[in-house]
């Protein structure tokens, strides 16, 4: 893709408005230094001096489509506790809309607790929810997002499986979406593989594509053909397969596969990799591009957060910048 063709697209972001629909939690840093083993355990010891935190899991991918200058809308359920209104807070600040976000005193808000030591990542804490939502809630959310259904370009399924992405919400979110010509991004969980029918695409990384099938990608032949079993199996428009170093391998209906090289220049942290790979995908499609040039796109923006530390999105900018120092990087190697 020329660096005029990336930049005509990008611009057209800011005209996107896209509902993500999925499990929402809160990011929380802990940064300190070590300097000593615990008496206690043969453990290091974190003298913690900051403390961060940031919209995590569905929520991370709302922000990273409000980073490049599109709308965002998040739909799920928060507890009514301290880390909910934290997270309300933030979403809000990032000017995510949050109309479809419940807040339900009968559960906890998720909160992933990273420590840092040395900007190394030493320990995470989950603390979680993950009981199915009932019925009243399931209505609640589709409620709301038919009522925007005018506005958005298309949804994107963000699951950890903490118990918002049940298998009645997401046919009902298909079926009526799909209908109304809106395309549906699938970031999947394994535990929820069998319930994705009939979605635009599916983003499984490595490791979830193999789970999925139950067998292990020992060569590139071995990958192209679960690609397609994949396809298959899901009734999807597409599997984009996220390979980390590997790059990415997109199976689309009626073409043949093909693989994007990876854009990452460093690794410090994959921490938020894969909402920005579904977050950029998305926008992509959105903006008019082919799944192809959207997974390009897409592989772009992963090869920006993966350099740094901590959950974080790509803009705009990054992207162009990137682009550039990888096409470089690529001269000098050739």
């Amino acid at each position: 893709m020329q660096r005029s063709q990336l930049e005509k697209i990008l611009k057209h972001f800011s005209e996107c408005s896209i509902a993500v629909l999925g499990d929402v939690m809160l990011d929380e840093f802990c940064w300190g230094k070590v300097d000593r083993i615990s008496p206690e355990a043969p453990v290091p010891i974190v003298q913690v001096k900051t403390e961060t935190w940031r919209p995590g899991g569905a929520a991370n991918v709302a922000s990273n489509l409000v980073a490049l200058g599109a709308k965002a809308h998040i739909f799920g359920i928060v507890g009514d506790d301290g880390a909910g209104r934290r997270l309300g807070e933030a979403l809000t600040a990032d000017k995510i809309g949050t109309a479809g976000l419940i807040v339900d005193s009968g559960r906890r808000t998720s909160v992933k607790t990273r420590i840092l030591g040395q900007n190394q990542q030493m320990i995470r804490v989950d603390r979680e929810n993950t009981e199915s939502i009932d019925y009243e809630r399931q209505k609640a959310i589709l409620t709301t997002m038919l009522d925007m259904a005018e506005e958005l370009d298309g949804v994107i399924v963000s699951d950890y499986a903490k118990g918002v992405v049940v298998e009645d919400l997401f046919k009902e979110v298909v079926t009526r979406f799909r209908k109304l010509g809106k395309f549906i991004a699938v970031d999947p969980k394994l535990k929820n593989f069998p319930m994705y029918k009939k979605p635009t695409i599916i983003t499984p990384n490595t490791k979830e594509a193999e789970s999925a099938l139950g067998r292990i990608f020992e060569s590139e032949e071995d990958v192209l053909k679960g690609g397609l079993d994949l396809l298959k199996n899901s009734s999807a428009d597409a599997i984009l397969i996220t390979r980390s170093e590997h790059g990415m391998s997109l199976f689309e209906k009626g073409k043949p596969p093909v693989t994007i090289p990876t854009r990452a220049l460093k690794v410090f942290d994959v921490t938020g990799a894969g909402d920005t790979v579904i977050g950029t995908f998305s926008l992509g499609l959105a903006a008019g591009c082919t799944m192809q040039q959207a997974a390009e796109i897409a592989n772009l923006a992963a090869g920006v957060v993966v350099g740094i530390v901590g959950t974080a999105s790509a803009s705009i900018e990054q992207i162009l910048e990137h682009y550039d120092l990888s096409f470089a990087r690529a001269v000098v190697a050739g």
